[in-house]
């Protein structure tokens, strides 16, 4: 048999029932003012920082599409200069890497279309247009070092008739010393430049260091041999054992 229902019980059941049911409403109608209140304060300014990123994020995609496809053209039209170059078409060669060279970069790609627009330019006999293209590479602190020697030992190369021993000296020899990727070409300028002094003592032992460099291009090696043994200096090197002994030493007497 079922208790009989306290109405007092019931009552207050229903009373907070409806309490809580106008609570919330309170607070989903207060937080709906705060809402619209700070949309009506901030949505424009939200709205607009939103579409400024969104404009941002589009134009950095579309800017990165864009160096993807300009570094694509440039390799295309490096490979085709090449192809002139092996042609010996300088002319078609030349209207390649002169876009490349123009470009407001640094990088070896661009670098090395210089260089090789001033090699063009010495076998065109425009010996003047080289010399500018070399002295831009040698003083461009941005591009590679290795770059920048080589401009400044085939400028050198290009002008050594021109210039004074001096100054030849003074821009290779730090670059003529053993160990440096460029001491073979700009050994072989400070040794001529020496000779020009009349400072054969310093000539033939950089030339016989040249000699014995195995680093260095088989002929200029040969050349920088056959120099030093004008010189007399010995370029040649030691044939030697398994024990390290040279093979061409005299032998002593038994006796002795």
């Amino acid at each position: 048999m079922a208790l009989p229902t306290d109405p007092n019980s019931a009552a207050a059941a229903r009373n907070a029932a409806q309490q809580d049911v106008f609570l919330r409403e309170v607070d989903d109608a207060v937080r709906q003012d705060q809402l619209e209140g700070f949309m009506s304060r901030y949505g424009k300014p939200l709205i607009a920082v939103i579409v400024i990123g969104l404009l941002a994020f589009a134009g950095w995609i579309y800017w990165q599409h864009r160096q993807t496809q300009e570094r694509e053209a440039q390799s295309e039209a490096y490979v085709q200069a090449l192809d002139a170059l092996q042609s010996e078409n300088l002319d078609a060669a030349k209207d390649k890497l002169t876009p490349i060279a123009d470009a407001k970069s640094s990088d070896a790609t661009v670098v090395s279309a210089r260089l090789m627009l001033a090699g063009i330019a010495l076998r065109q006999e425009r010996k003047a247009d080289a010399l500018k293209l070399y002295g831009e590479v040698a003083a461009d602190t941005k591009a590679p070092q290795a770059m920048r020697d080589l401009a400044t030992v085939r400028a050198v190369a290009a002008d050594f008739d021109a210039m004074k021993p001096e100054d030849v000296v003074s821009r290779l020899k730090p670059m003529a010393a053993p160990g440096n990727p460029w001491f073979g070409p700009a050994g072989e300028l400070v040794g001529m430049a020496y000779l020009k002094q009349g400072k054969q003592e310093q000539a033939g032992p950089l030339f016989a260091a040249i000699a014995k460099d195995k680093g260095v291009d088989d002929g200029l090696r040969s050349r920088a041999r056959q120099l030093a043994a004008v010189l007399g200096v010995d370029a040649v090197d030691d044939v030697v054992d398994e024990k390290g002994e040279p093979l061409n030493k005299p032998k002593a007497d038994a006796g002795e």
